[in-house]
């Protein structure tokens, strides 16, 4: 059920509950899908109204269950079972409602919607009742005793005739709320429920149509080119009229109009004889006398074909322009020329400033050898190196660069001392990571396709307080899950100080000492396993 639906419901029943229409405020309610604790005891109320008492209770229930902490709930419920003679229950109840006063001395529900105030000494005069019908009549004494001292209004008047009544053993009346009083919706979300008109009733306020009272929406209405032709019939009620004799505009206010041109009277005549009219898009005074009306239907039909009329202009022409043809021009008739073929795609040919023409030699398929001089030569002699570091970083050397040369290059590119710095590359065909010496480089330079190689470096920082067992190099990234794990990247080399277990050990790499999984590096005189 939508909440819009319910609310309505919700405020029917309340208004049928003030005009005490018990069954129309319980049909309502009946409608209402899955309502809330609030709506529940709204329920067990009208139950009660009409004497219902175990549909009441059976509301109660479901009311609880929605609302554990409603203690209003278990009060209602107390006086409930105790017209019922469920003694136990009702002192159960009552327990329960005193319970969820949280030592409080009163609840104000009235910001839930019940204009009503449960007052702890009203829980412990219904508690007192229970143990008036089980015969307890020292008990009930006491618990009255204890909420005469309680604050709170009506007190006095029940509290002291309980009392006396108690010492004639008579039993006093369960205390409810009162008849009538019933959760209500808000004020606010009622009003909500109402469909308001945000829009409003549209109104012209300016139009360049003469009377034109048309209020709503609808599609943009045609408009025919010139002047806005209302429907009249004949010259006699037309507002447009010709001027018979040019008017010069002599003074403020007053236009200047040729002689048969077409206005619009946009106003009665005035005193002083002179009338407003719109010409050429301007609205000003012109004598009366000067006007003469026109029938527009007729006069049109006279005037030439796409002629601009005075006042507002044609619209422009919906059609675009069409490209303009060019004229032919005669050109002279060129010699033929020898058709050569060309030659295939594959060839690259210079312009060679010679007399004679260029002809293809036949060793031009196969290159010609570079100039052990030439830039390409050169070019060919270097190799651009790809360091993986913390970050990754390229720079280009010789051929014949030495190992030391090529440490010392790295570390200024890093900007590490070169002597902590260790190397390893991969050997071809292999995910292994070797250490690499002076043959290696020679190899690795020689042997790089492209003219790229790529490196795996790490820094090494001394460790003199512990025993290095032997060293193994990463297999895998492998990141830290706690404090006490040992991060790095594939191919750091990692020094082994002790084994913690079967699958993992302890080891040092860049200046950090933890723990690892073993199956994340090898050592360097055997193969990775799989």
């Amino acid at each position: 059920m939508l909440y819009t639906e319910l609310l309505g419901l919700w405020d029917e029943a309340v208004k049928a509950v003030d005009a005490r229409d018990w069954q129309g405020a319980l049909a309502k309610l009946n409608q209402i899908t899955d309502p809330p604790s609030r709506i529940l005891f709204t329920t067990a109320s009208v139950h009660l109204a009409l004497g219902q008492l175990e549909p009441a209770i059976k509301a109660l229930d479901q009311t609880i269950a929605k609302d554990e902490r409603l203690a209003v709930g278990f009060f209602q419920r107390a006086a409930a079972h105790m017209q019922t003679n469920r003694l136990e229950e009702a002192l159960t109840d009552c327990i329960w409602a005193q319970k969820h006063m949280r030592e409080n001395l009163v609840i104000d529900y009235r910001q839930l919607g019940l204009r009503y105030k449960l007052y702890s000494w009203q829980v412990l005069y219904n508690a007192a009742a229970v143990h008036c019908r089980m015969g307890q009549w020292d008990k009930a004494r006491d618990i009255l005793v204890s909420a005469s001292q309680e604050k709170g209004e009506g007190k006095g008047s029940n509290v002291e005739t309980a009392l006396e009544g108690v010492s004639r053993k008579e039993v006093p009346a369960p205390l409810l709320v009162p008849e009538g009083e019933v959760f209500r919706p808000r004020k606010q979300d009622i009003e909500q429920l109402k469909e308001r008109d945000f829009l409003g009733k549209p109104k012209v306020i300016v139009s360049m149509i003469p009377n034109d009272d048309f209020g709503g929406f609808e599609p943009l209405r045609m408009q025919k080119p010139g002047y806005y032709e209302p429907k009249v019939e004949g010259a006699q009620d037309s507002h447009y009229m010709r001027v018979s004799a040019p008017c010069v505009g002599s003074g403020p206010g007053l236009l200047t109009v040729p002689a048969g041109a077409l206005v619009f009277m946009f106003t009665d005549v005035d005193r002083e004889g002179m009338a407003t009219v719109i010409f050429d898009g301007q609205k000003g005074l012109v004598p009366r006398a000067l006007l003469e009306p026109v029938d527009v239907k007729k006069s049109k039909g006279k005037k030439k074909k796409n002629k601009i009329p005075s006042g507002i202009p044609l619209p422009p022409g919906l059609k675009p322009p069409t490209r303009p043809q060019m004229p032919p021009t005669s050109v002279a008739p060129t010699q033929a020329q020898p058709v050569t073929k060309s030659p295939p795609p594959f060839y690259v040919h210079a312009t060679v400033p010679s007399a004679e023409p260029a002809t293809l030699s036949p060793t031009a398929e196969s290159p010609t050898e570079q100039d052990p001089g030439s830039p390409e030569r050169e070019e060919a002699a270097t190799v651009v190196v790809k360091v993986h570091y913390r970050y990754t970083v390229a720079l280009t050397v010789p051929l014949d660069t030495s190992h030391g040369e090529l440490q010392r290059r790295i570390a200024h590119k890093l900007g590490q001392p070169a002597s902590l710095l260790r190397l390893r590359h991969r050997q071809h065909g292999t995910q292994i990571l070797r250490p690499l010496d002076g043959e290696g480089l020679k190899d690795l330079l020689e042997g790089a396709e492209a003219g790229r190689a790529t490196l795996w470096c790490q820094t090494e920082d001394p460790l003199a307080s512990r025993t290095i067992l032997y060293q193994m190099v990463a297999l895998y990234d492998y990141t830290a899950e706690g404090s006490e794990d040992l991060e790095f990247s594939e191919g750091d080399t990692i020094d082994i100080l002790s084994q913690v277990n079967e699958e993992w050990l302890e080891g040092h790499s860049a200046g950090k000492i933890g723990i690892f999984p073993s199956c994340f590096a090898y050592r360097d005189n055997e193969s990775p396993q799989p």
